[in-house]
């Protein structure tokens, strides 16, 4: 059986996307984040841009195979924001991602219809607007040997062309390479049954 090991991100952050609805205007934006921190970083980056708008709501979705999302109305009624732009992460099939929509109240009351329309429509907006890209789920590994077992290990290394994140190469050796998932139990299992030579994978 294959083990699915890419997944949909996209590969910078979109234009800012401008929607209006009855005078509210909401700006849309979609940046690619692997980190809560990164993600804290660009609400923050938005509310200075936008100083004086009534809400910002986000949903976001990070992680590869457990994930973490989170949708936060920011102050508009339960459940008719962050759930509608989180909606869209998951219609696009995508993670890694933070999608914000930020509003500027125009004087008219859109109810909460009204209100999940906006907002699902600004978050289409802003990933149609992006570039979406396939990525690989990688396993790193770190392998270590004696110098002059070097060779044995980048034969194996070139065949099967496993990417040198780091190395240290003195009498004993040390190299983090990276694999695909559905490669992963293979490559532990060659370097595994090789004499002199250890590997352990790394989180």
């Amino acid at each position: 059986m294959e083990i699915k090991d890419t997944y949909k991100t996209i590969d910078q952050p979109t234009e800012e996307i401008l929607f209006k609805e009855k005078n509210s205007k909401f700006f849309g934006y979609a940046f690619p984040v692997t980190t809560i921190d990164e993600l804290k970083i660009y609400v923050e980056q938005l509310k200075k841009q936008h100083f004086g708008a009534v809400h910002f709501c986000y949903a976001y979705q990070i992680g590869t195979e457990k994930n973490e999302f989170r949708a936060n109305d920011d102050g508009e009624p339960s459940n008719s924001a962050g759930i509608p732009i989180y909606g869209q992460i998951q219609s696009f099939g995508l993670t890694n991602i933070l999608i914000v929509v930020v509003r500027f109240f125009g004087g008219t009351k859109l109810g909460v219809g009204g209100l999940i329309t906006a907002y699902k429509t600004t978050a289409q907006l802003a990933l149609e607007n992006a570039s979406i890209i396939e990525k690989t789920i990688d396993v790193n590994f770190k392998i270590t040997f004696e110098y002059k077992n070097t060779n044995k290990v980048m034969r194996i290394i070139k065949e099967k062309q496993l990417e040198i994140r780091s190395q240290r190469m003195e009498n004993h050796c040390e190299l983090i390479v990276v694999t695909r998932k559905q490669n992963a139990e293979r490559i532990f299992d060659i370097f595994n049954s090789l004499f002199e030579i250890s590997i352990s994978k790394l989180d």
